[in-house]
């Protein structure tokens, strides 16, 4: 069973060993850069599968200050991970649906989720998609490795 929950001490070395495919670490923070991560407003979450930590994300609650796509009362989804040995059993996908009742009871303060995807990964896109993002079909053009899709999901 797929589960997201925040990180926590006992998460700490499940973390550090997931890796991410040559292609993909431009796309998202390592583990070591995750663990380490001491922004403001960013809180620190896992992904579960049995139990056992298969991935990692972001939830910056500050992201409507630093991008103007994503409205006042929304959250940012950021560096979201699945260890490259769990890729393609179906766990991204899941994680994603699962986070949506998750930010519901847990963050019922928000209205929405925002996420920014490059559009060199549509690995990446089709997963959120099929999670239940939704594109704008707009463009965030200010990343560091080009184009990015803007996408999000309804908490309401």
């Amino acid at each position: 069973m797929i589960k997201v929950q925040k990180l926590n001490s006992t998460h700490i070395d499940s973390v550090k060993a997931i890796a991410l495919g040559a292609e993909q670490v431009k796309f998202a923070a390592s583990a070591e850069e995750f663990v380490n991560n001491d922004e403001a407003g960013v809180h620190l979450h896992v992904i579960t599968s049995d139990g056992n930590v298969v991935g990692f994300f972001k939830l910056d609650t500050l992201y409507p200050s630093q991008y103007s796509f994503s409205p006042e009362g929304s959250l940012g989804l950021r560096s979201f991970v699945v260890d490259r040995n769990q890729q393609g059993k179906g766990i991204g996908k899941q994680a994603v649906k699962a986070l949506f009742p998750y930010l519901k009871e847990n963050y019922s303060q928000y209205h929405a989720i925002y996420l920014t995807v490059n559009c060199k990964n549509p690995g990446a896109f089709n997963c959120y998609q099929k999670g239940g993002f939704i594109d704008t079909h707009e463009k965030y053009l200010g990343g560091p490795h080009g184009p990015q899709h803007i996408m999000y999901g309804s908490l309401k």
